[in-house]
């Protein structure tokens, strides 16, 4: 997941050793580049709307908590629905962020 949303820790499966040499994604993936989502951060208070959710930040500047915003990644639960679809890993532990810590 990204720092606003949850993250899963998942297991490969025999399958996956199949068909991928036991490898997964290891994240959602961007869908917004990082001087884009320093664009569309412009004017918001990320830090707030991310403590409004009960996630803390440490971060030496506004400009690494806008290039890594939520929306700046695809919806991890979809992604790891379709990595579970297709047989390649299992969930095993879904976790919420409490705080994040950004250089």
């Amino acid at each position: 997941g990204d720092m606003g949303t949850n993250s899963y820790v998942m297991v490969g499966t025999e399958l996956a050793m199949k068909q991928s040499w036991g490898s997964t994604c290891h994240g959602a993936g961007r869908v917004l580049s990082r001087s884009k989502a320093n664009k569309v951060a412009r004017g918001r208070e990320l830090e707030k709307e991310l403590e409004e959710k009960g996630i803390f930040i440490l971060t030496k500047g506004r400009r690494t908590i806008a290039e890594e915003m939520p929306e700046a990644y695809k919806d991890i639960n979809e992604v790891v629905g379709i990595v579970e679809k297709a047989g390649l890993s299992k969930k095993v532990a879904k976790l919420r962020p409490l705080g994040v810590i950004k250089g």
